[in-house]
């Protein structure tokens, strides 16, 4: 984990200190942002391996700022490290995006094992899923269907990639939403039948179908 760049987000500047500090001592390379528009900036321009959130920050909500993150298709694991610590909130902290979520007050040593297994996590993903005669390129959310790029939206990438990885298994469309949006459907899942439709028509010759299963939800299989 030596050299790992993390950009740590916090407002408090005891707490900033002391991880940075701690941090620096396990190897790794540390950036800190006190606001949330100097996080944006620091992002304007790198990318670092992971970042520590806190939600309660003095121009705006974490949790606002990590839905702008995933909104733009960004994979960078996040960790929210906050004084919010009810169970509806760690929910909504991992529906909003999160990949761990660690309430304060907490130990260095349970922040830092938590860490290391997000970026462990992160080493094991592949760059490249192949599945004939798709492939798809997760860093740069681009999908190509006998290796020609079909422009896919952000949403179609995130709904392809749903139904490569689980060919043959019917998803409802509840499901589909909460994963690709983050959030409930509240009963509204019209923006999941949009998606699928223009999916289906990008996909159009490639030897696959989505099938709407009645009552059920919808199925990614081979054309029979």
């Amino acid at each position: 984990m030596s050299g790992k760049r993390i950009l740590l987000v916090e407002d408090s500047k005891k707490v900033q200190n002391y991880n940075k500090s701690m941090l620096k001592d396990e190897g790794f390379d540390v950036k800190t942002a006190m606001t949330l528009a100097d996080a944006r900036a620091f992002l304007a321009d790198r990318n670092p391996d992971a970042i520590i959130l806190d939600i309660g920050m003095p121009d705006g909500n974490g949790l606002d700022f990590l839905r702008e993150l995933r909104e733009r298709g960004s994979k960078t694991p996040v960790l929210l490290l906050t004084g919010y610590g009810e169970a509806n909130d760690i929910v909504i902290g991992f529906k909003t995006g999160c990949d761990d979520y660690l309430p304060k007050p907490y130990t260095f040593a349970v922040l830092l094992a938590r860490l290391r297994r997000l970026l462990q996590s992160m080493e094991r993903v592949p760059e490249v899923i192949e599945k004939e005669p798709f492939t798809l390129k997760l860093a740069s959310m681009i999908a190509l269907l006998h290796g020609r790029d079909i422009l896919l939206t952000q949403k179609e990438f995130a709904l392809i990639l749903l139904f490569v990885q689980n060919e043959g298994t019917t998803m409802s469309a509840e499901y589909l939403y909460e994963k690709i949006w983050g959030q409930d459907t509240n009963n509204d899942v019209r923006a999941v039948k949009i998606q699928v439709s223009n999916l289906r028509a990008k996909i159009e010759g490639s030897g696959y179908a989505i099938s709407a299963v009645r009552n059920a939800g919808y199925r990614f299989e081979r054309e029979q």
